[in-house]
Formats: structure tokens, C-alpha cells, sequence
């Protein structure tokens, strides 16, 4: 049974398991593999979307969760969380976009889209994580 206390921990996990679909995905992508790459980045997709659910649902019990550390470890704390905030927002309707326009079959459009927002995402999902480390695990 998972708790209240143990959704951050799958949140970060969930964060994890998009990056590496992300990067398998563009993997498969660049070896033509495009069924493949379709259902990978579906699941990528999916483990975000879980992850999103996850983290409203914990916020909204939870509230704020204050990064406890000072000097140098705090300022370097809030550029990441500054930097992964803002991308956060951005990346959620980017990615939407991207997925329809690939499964629309609308690549050119899609290429140039995902060319954004793969590392907008990537950045996302392992700026999370480093997040969860400086919040839960220092």
C-alpha cells in the first residue's frame, strides 16, 4: 500500500523511468524504429502524466516542502528548482503537441517540435529527481 509519505520516492522514480523511455525512445527514433519508438514514448507520456497526478496529489495534502540546507547547497537548490519550475510548465503542452502531431502522422512538424521538446523534457524529468535528492534524501 502506498502512502502519503512514499509518493515522493515514486515520483522520483516516475521522473527516472520517463528519462530513460525519453532517451530510448530517441534511440529507436534514430535507428528507424518507428513503432517501436511510438510505443516507448507512449509510455514516457504515461509515466509523466502518473507522475504529475502524484505530485498534485501529495502538494495538496502536503503543502510546500521547504529545502532546509543554507549557503551555497541552498542557492544552487533554488537555481535548479527555479530553472525546473519554469521548464515544468512549459513542458507539459509541448509534449501534448508533440504526441499529437506524431500520432496525427504530421512528422515534419513533429521533428521540429520534439527537437524542443526532448531536452526540455529530459531536463525536467532529471531536475526532478536531483530535487527529490536535495529535499528527501540530504
Amino acid at each position: 500500500m502506498i502512502t502519503m509519505r512514499d509518493l515522493p520516492t515514486l515520483n522520483a522514480i516516475l521522473n527516472s523511468l520517463s528519462a530513460v523511455l525519453l532517451v530510448w525512445g530517441y534511440t529507436l527514433i534514430r535507428r528507424k524504429r518507428i513503432e517501436q519508438h511510438r510505443r516507448v514514448m507512449m509510455a514516457a507520456f504515461a509515466a509523466s502524466v502518473l507522475f504529475v497526478a502524484g505530485y498534485l496529489l501529495y502538494h495538496s495534502q502536503v503543502g510546500t516542502v521547504r529545502y532546509p540546507g543554507t549557503g551555497p547547497l541552498r542557492a544552487f537548490y533554488l537555481t535548479i528548482l527555479a530553472t525546473h519550475t519554469v521548464l515544468a510548465a512549459v513542458v507539459g503542452p509541448l509534449a501534448v503537441i508533440t504526441l499529437a502531431l506524431g500520432l496525427r502522422a504530421r512528422y515534419k512538424r513533429h521533428r521540429r517540435i520534439a527537437r524542443w521538446t526532448l531536452p526540455v523534457w529530459l531536463y525536467v524529468n532529471v531536475t526532478g529527481v536531483v530535487i527529490y535528492w536535495m529535499l528527501y534524501r540530504m
